[in-house]
């Protein structure tokens, strides 16, 4: 059998697509739940987060309250060098030239604050509820990762689906080429029939080298997501579960309750709450104790009535302070404090109508989004089973290759349309959880 320029030109193509397909570097399966524990454990947004809730805890802590008393030492030391002359009450006198003074002192002080109008209280009140804030927007950083993380997770599960369906789809036109290769020898077909199965090669070799390719940048994208080495290159797992449409249903339900915006909301007025409380304190006194504990020594000239002393002893006290009236800036900050607190109720209704649009739109996006691939997978059944009819009448030479292909494309199409609708419906299920605050309590 001779070759002619054509079948060399595609055996090079094929010989060629081989050879890449030989470099492609083995490739290994990221579980989801491990794509979710190296998320956890590297996305540097969700360290950032953490880094937030770490401070926000130490801030709560007893060595920021305020409560516990400040404690100092001081020392000191001073030398002075004069001419003096002094008279005694005898009428004696007595000149010195140069006469050298010394004094020496060091205390330890402590300061303790018995009361400041319940000040102190209420900044840890706050620090508290800052704390558990804090925790939310953590939480908040992990949901928003999360679904980054599924969004190209299940990118690369498509890709890799319709990479098979498109490998399934060269296998095929191989054989209609090998076929129509066997069947122009022996002239029961004309050369057309050689060139068009030649043709879909191509083609279908073209779409498979650019889904390649895709797969390779959405597995990069994943890496990106989970801070690993951007060439350590994984396959995801294509199978996908649904949640049971009444856990779906309570979760809806309760949405309101367990939205992280409105969580966070709340959060915040019960803060500002006490932000009022806090700035009301200044109106009431502020009690303290002061106590030191200190050594004094010093060295005299002739004309002192003393040459040295030294001293050691205890000295102990009582303060109040109250600001009677301060120039009005306590009743501005009171007054300010309580329009935060009307503002953070504004917001929190705001929120609230907006999240409760959210969810009614995620769970007809949802719902519609399963619609579409249950209709999708019935359309696959039935290109199936055309492609599977047309490809005996083909075999049997009562369709043509033209025919043949039309069928073998709209199964090819349908197959990835399915593939398509069904990671829709899961990205849509997954939002619906964000929005419900479910998303970090269901199994993947």
């Amino acid at each position: 059998m001779k070759l002619s320029v054509q079948n060399i030109a595609i055996f090079l193509l094929l010989f060629a697509f081989a050879k890449a397909y030989s470099q492609e570097t083995p490739t290994s399966l990221l579980t989801k739940e491990e794509a979710i524990r190296t998320m956890l454990e590297n996305n540097f947004g969700i360290l950032l987060a953490n880094n937030q809730v770490a401070v926000a805890e130490n801030n709560t802590g007893i060595l920021n309250t305020g409560y516990l008393p400040t404690i100092s030492t001081t020392a000191g030391i001073n030398y002075n060098v004069d001419n003096q002359e002094a008279t005694f009450q005898d009428g004696t006198s007595r000149s010195v030239n140069g006469a050298e003074t010394t004094r020496y002192n060091a205390s330890v002080n402590l300061d303790y604050t018995l009361f400041d109008g319940l000040g102190r209280y209420y900044n840890y009140k706050t620090l508290k509820e800052q704390y558990g804030l804090s925790k939310l927007q953590a939480r908040e950083t992990i949901e928003n990762v999360m679904v980054q993380l599924f969004t190209v997770y299940y990118e690369v599960a498509r890709v890799e689906e319709n990479l098979g369906v498109l490998e399934n789809a060269l296998e095929i036109s191989k054989e209609r080429e090998l076929r129509a290769q066997y069947q122009f020898d022996y002239g029961q077909v004309n050369k057309l029939e050689v060139l068009n199965a030649q043709v879909d090669i191509v083609t279908d070799s073209t779409n498979i080298l650019n889904a390649r390719q895709q797969l390779r940048n959405a597995q990069r994208d994943l890496n990106v997501v989970l801070a690993r080495e951007l060439e350590d290159l994984k396959v995801a797992d294509t199978t996908v579960a649904f949640i049971n449409p009444i856990s779906i249903e309570e979760y809806i339900n309760e949405g309101t309750v367990n939205n992280i915006s409105l969580l966070q909301s709340e959060q915040n007025i019960i803060i500002s709450d006490y932000q009022i409380k806090q700035a009301k304190s200044l109106l009431l006194p502020t009690v303290g104790i002061t106590g030191s504990y200190g050594w004094n020594e010093g060295n005299f000239p002739a004309t002192n009535f003393l040459a040295s002393s030294t001293s050691t002893g205890f000295q102990t006290g009582a303060t109040l302070r109250w600001n009677l009236f301060d120039g009005g800036s306590t009743i501005v900050g009171i007054k300010n404090a309580k329009i935060a607190l009307d503002s953070q109720e504004y917001i929190k209704e705001q929120l609230k109508q907006q999240v409760e649009r959210d969810i009614s739109n995620a769970k007809g996006n949802y719902y519609n989004a399963l619609a579409i691939y249950n209709l999708q997978e019935q359309n696959v059944i039935t290109s199936k089973a055309n492609f599977d009819r047309s490809e005996e009448r083909f075999k049997l030479g009562q369709i043509t290759s033209i025919e043949f292909r039309q069928a073998q494309l709209n199964l090819l199409n349908a197959q990835t349309t399915k593939n398509a609708a069904k990671y829709t419906a899961k990205l849509a299920e997954i939002q619906l959880l964000q929005l419900t605050g479910q998303l970090l309590n269901v199994d993947f």
